[in-house]
Protein backbone atom coordinates (compact mmCIF):
# COMPACT_ATOMS: atom_id res chain seq x y z
CA UNK A 1 0.00 0.00 0.00
CA UNK A 2 1.53 3.66 -0.59
CA UNK A 3 2.38 5.56 2.06
CA UNK A 4 -0.37 7.36 3.07
CA UNK A 5 -0.66 10.31 5.63
CA UNK A 6 -2.89 10.11 8.57
CA UNK A 7 -4.36 12.83 11.06
CA UNK A 8 -4.96 12.27 14.14
CA UNK A 9 -7.60 14.54 16.00
CA UNK A 10 -7.33 12.91 19.67
CA UNK A 11 -7.57 14.88 23.35
CA UNK A 12 -5.78 12.16 24.95
CA UNK A 13 -2.47 12.37 24.46
CA UNK A 14 -1.47 9.04 25.06
CA UNK A 15 -4.01 7.51 22.68
CA UNK A 16 -3.35 9.83 20.55
CA UNK A 17 0.79 8.48 20.50
CA UNK A 18 0.03 5.11 20.79
CA UNK A 19 -1.96 4.93 17.38
CA UNK A 20 0.81 7.25 16.20
CA UNK A 21 3.25 4.18 17.29
CA UNK A 22 1.44 1.52 15.58
CA UNK A 23 0.37 2.94 12.42
CA UNK A 24 3.87 4.19 12.00
CA UNK A 25 5.17 0.20 11.93
CA UNK A 26 2.36 0.04 9.60
CA UNK A 27 4.76 2.70 7.35
CA UNK A 28 1.70 5.44 7.42
CA UNK A 29 3.06 9.07 7.93
CA UNK A 30 1.12 10.03 11.17
CA UNK A 31 1.03 13.65 12.54
CA UNK A 32 -0.87 14.19 15.69
CA UNK A 33 -3.34 17.59 16.03
CA UNK A 34 -1.96 19.89 18.30
CA UNK A 35 -4.26 23.45 17.96
CA UNK A 36 -7.67 22.30 18.36
CA UNK A 37 -8.62 25.72 18.37
CA UNK A 38 -7.67 25.38 14.28
CA UNK A 39 -8.49 22.13 13.14
CA UNK A 40 -8.92 22.99 9.42
CA UNK A 41 -5.75 24.83 9.67
CA UNK A 42 -4.18 21.97 10.64
CA UNK A 43 -5.97 19.64 8.16
CA UNK A 44 -4.81 21.67 5.59
CA UNK A 45 -1.08 21.99 6.24
CA UNK A 46 -0.58 18.56 6.81
CA UNK A 47 -2.82 17.71 3.84
CA UNK A 48 -3.81 14.18 5.61
CA UNK A 49 -4.99 11.17 3.32
CA UNK A 50 -7.29 9.87 6.24
CA UNK A 51 -8.37 11.34 9.59
CA UNK A 52 -8.87 9.75 12.59
CA UNK A 53 -11.57 12.40 14.12
CA UNK A 54 -12.76 11.98 18.60
CA UNK A 55 -16.21 13.16 18.64
CA UNK A 56 -15.49 14.80 22.37
CA UNK A 57 -12.68 17.61 21.90
CA UNK A 58 -11.84 21.10 23.78
CA UNK A 59 -13.46 24.14 21.92
CA UNK A 60 -15.60 22.14 19.38
CA UNK A 61 -17.00 18.86 18.75
CA UNK A 62 -15.70 16.61 16.48
CA UNK A 63 -19.01 16.64 14.27
CA UNK A 64 -18.65 20.25 13.83
CA UNK A 65 -15.05 19.99 12.30
CA UNK A 66 -16.11 17.63 10.13
CA UNK A 67 -18.61 19.56 8.82
CA UNK A 68 -16.36 22.14 8.16
CA UNK A 69 -13.88 19.84 6.30
CA UNK A 70 -16.23 18.64 4.20
CA UNK A 71 -16.92 22.17 2.81
CA UNK A 72 -13.52 21.95 0.70
CA UNK A 73 -12.52 18.40 1.00
CA UNK A 74 -13.31 14.81 0.60
CA UNK A 75 -10.79 13.27 2.93
CA UNK A 76 -12.13 9.73 4.46
CA UNK A 77 -12.58 10.69 7.81
CA UNK A 78 -13.04 7.66 10.66
CA UNK A 79 -14.58 9.10 13.52
CA UNK A 80 -13.24 7.26 16.94
CA UNK A 81 -15.01 7.97 19.98
CA UNK A 82 -16.66 6.19 23.21
CA UNK A 83 -19.51 8.21 22.35
CA UNK A 84 -20.95 5.10 20.43
CA UNK A 85 -24.73 5.36 20.62
CA UNK A 86 -26.87 5.21 17.81
CA UNK A 87 -27.39 9.00 18.27
CA UNK A 88 -24.01 10.23 18.02
CA UNK A 89 -23.09 7.36 15.10
CA UNK A 90 -26.09 8.88 13.13
CA UNK A 91 -24.83 12.19 13.19
CA UNK A 92 -21.25 11.17 12.68
CA UNK A 93 -22.34 9.80 9.72
CA UNK A 94 -25.33 12.70 8.36
CA UNK A 95 -22.08 15.87 9.52
CA UNK A 96 -19.76 13.30 6.54
CA UNK A 97 -18.04 10.86 8.54
CA UNK A 98 -17.01 7.79 6.46
CA UNK A 99 -16.59 5.16 9.56
CA UNK A 100 -17.04 4.98 13.43
CA UNK A 101 -14.85 2.64 15.67
CA UNK A 102 -15.99 2.56 18.93
CA UNK A 103 -13.53 2.69 22.10
CA UNK A 104 -11.99 1.06 23.44
CA UNK A 105 -10.83 -1.16 20.41
CA UNK A 106 -8.20 -3.27 19.25
CA UNK A 107 -5.63 -1.76 17.28
CA UNK A 108 -5.46 -4.76 14.50
CA UNK A 109 -9.14 -3.55 13.83
CA UNK A 110 -8.26 -0.06 13.63
CA UNK A 111 -5.77 -0.91 10.82
CA UNK A 112 -7.84 -3.08 9.28
CA UNK A 113 -10.66 -0.43 9.02
CA UNK A 114 -8.51 2.53 7.92
CA UNK A 115 -6.91 0.22 5.04
CA UNK A 116 -10.50 -0.89 4.04
CA UNK A 117 -11.38 2.84 3.45
CA UNK A 118 -8.19 3.65 1.72
CA UNK A 119 -8.91 1.35 -0.36
CA UNK A 120 -12.45 2.25 -1.34
CA UNK A 121 -11.56 6.19 -1.18
CA UNK A 122 -8.78 6.56 -3.62
CA UNK A 123 -9.15 7.02 -7.00
CA UNK A 124 -7.41 10.55 -6.03
CA UNK A 125 -4.59 10.98 -3.90
CA UNK A 126 -4.87 13.55 -1.48
CA UNK A 127 -6.53 16.08 -3.21
CA UNK A 128 -7.45 19.10 -0.80
CA UNK A 129 -7.97 21.38 -3.61
CA UNK A 130 -7.60 24.28 -0.70
CA UNK A 131 -5.69 27.44 -0.38
CA UNK A 132 -4.80 28.18 3.51
CA UNK A 133 -3.05 31.49 4.92
CA UNK A 134 -3.73 33.55 7.94
CA UNK A 135 -6.89 31.74 8.79
CA UNK A 136 -8.38 32.66 5.38
CA UNK A 137 -9.16 29.37 3.16
CA UNK A 138 -9.82 29.58 -0.50
CA UNK A 139 -11.65 26.55 -1.99
CA UNK A 140 -9.87 26.05 -5.85
CA UNK A 141 -12.88 23.78 -6.92
CA UNK A 142 -15.62 26.49 -6.63
CA UNK A 143 -14.08 29.34 -5.83
CA UNK A 144 -15.66 29.81 -2.64
CA UNK A 145 -13.08 31.70 0.35
CA UNK A 146 -13.39 30.93 3.95
CA UNK A 147 -12.93 33.04 7.31
CA UNK A 148 -13.79 31.62 10.45
CA UNK A 149 -17.83 30.46 10.27
CA UNK A 150 -18.66 32.79 7.37
CA UNK A 151 -17.63 32.28 3.49
CA UNK A 152 -18.18 34.46 0.68
CA UNK A 153 -18.36 32.92 -3.61
CA UNK A 154 -16.00 35.01 -6.07
CA UNK A 155 -15.98 35.84 -9.37
CA UNK A 156 -13.45 34.07 -12.10
CA UNK A 157 -11.26 37.12 -12.39
CA UNK A 158 -11.58 37.60 -8.38
CA UNK A 159 -10.93 34.10 -7.82
CA UNK A 160 -7.79 34.03 -9.86
CA UNK A 161 -6.38 37.19 -8.18
CA UNK A 162 -6.70 35.93 -5.01
CA UNK A 163 -5.22 32.79 -5.42
CA UNK A 164 -2.40 34.35 -7.08
CA UNK A 165 -1.51 36.05 -3.99
CA UNK A 166 -2.27 33.17 -1.69
CA UNK A 167 0.29 31.03 -3.61
CA UNK A 168 2.78 33.62 -3.06
CA UNK A 169 2.08 34.77 0.31
CA UNK A 170 4.38 36.92 2.00
CA UNK A 171 5.86 38.03 -1.26
CA UNK A 172 4.53 41.54 -3.10
CA UNK A 173 2.85 40.62 -6.37
CA UNK A 174 3.35 43.48 -9.00
CA UNK A 175 -0.32 44.85 -10.78
CA UNK A 176 2.19 43.55 -14.10
CA UNK A 177 2.21 39.92 -12.93
CA UNK A 178 -1.34 39.43 -12.06
CA UNK A 179 -2.52 40.50 -15.03
CA UNK A 180 -0.18 38.58 -17.21
CA UNK A 181 -0.82 35.55 -15.60
CA UNK A 182 -4.56 36.72 -16.11
CA UNK A 183 -4.62 36.79 -19.42
CA UNK A 184 -2.54 33.71 -19.78
CA UNK A 185 -5.21 31.94 -18.42
CA UNK A 186 -7.67 34.39 -20.78
CA UNK A 187 -8.78 35.50 -18.27
CA UNK A 188 -8.77 39.05 -20.10
CA UNK A 189 -8.06 42.13 -17.98
CA UNK A 190 -6.19 45.41 -18.27
CA UNK A 191 -5.14 48.22 -15.14
CA UNK A 192 -8.64 49.76 -14.38
CA UNK A 193 -10.03 46.18 -14.10
CA UNK A 194 -7.87 44.90 -12.01
CA UNK A 195 -8.48 47.63 -9.20
CA UNK A 196 -11.89 47.28 -9.79
CA UNK A 197 -11.81 43.61 -8.86
CA UNK A 198 -9.10 43.61 -5.74
CA UNK A 199 -11.55 46.50 -4.30
CA UNK A 200 -14.47 43.79 -4.84
CA UNK A 201 -12.48 40.89 -3.12
CA UNK A 202 -11.51 43.46 -0.35
CA UNK A 203 -15.38 44.22 0.23
CA UNK A 204 -15.86 40.65 0.34
CA UNK A 205 -13.09 39.84 2.73
CA UNK A 206 -14.66 42.54 5.04
CA UNK A 207 -18.06 41.45 4.80
CA UNK A 208 -16.72 37.93 6.23
CA UNK A 209 -14.59 39.59 8.92
CA UNK A 210 -11.19 39.15 6.96
CA UNK A 211 -10.64 43.31 6.68
CA UNK A 212 -7.02 44.09 5.66
CA UNK A 213 -5.99 40.39 4.47
CA UNK A 214 -4.62 42.45 1.08
CA UNK A 215 -1.91 44.88 1.30
CA UNK A 216 -1.43 46.95 -1.50
CA UNK A 217 2.11 48.59 -2.22
CA UNK A 218 0.79 51.51 -4.47
CA UNK A 219 1.75 51.95 -7.83
CA UNK A 220 3.22 48.50 -7.81
CA UNK A 221 1.17 45.62 -6.31
CA UNK A 222 -0.07 43.44 -3.78
CA UNK A 223 0.49 40.98 -1.32
CA UNK A 224 -0.78 38.92 1.74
Amino acid sequence: MPDYKILIVEDDAAIAQTEKDHLEKWNFTVYCAKNFKEIVSETAKFSPDLILLDVKLPYYNGFYWCSEIRKFSKVPIIFVSSADDDMNIVMAMDMGGDDFISKPFALSVLTAKINALLRRSYSFKGQMNLLEHNGLRLNLSDAEVFYENKSAKLSRNEFKILQILMENAGEMVSRDTIMIQLWESESFIDDNTLTVNVARIRKKLNDIGAADYITTKKGIGYFV
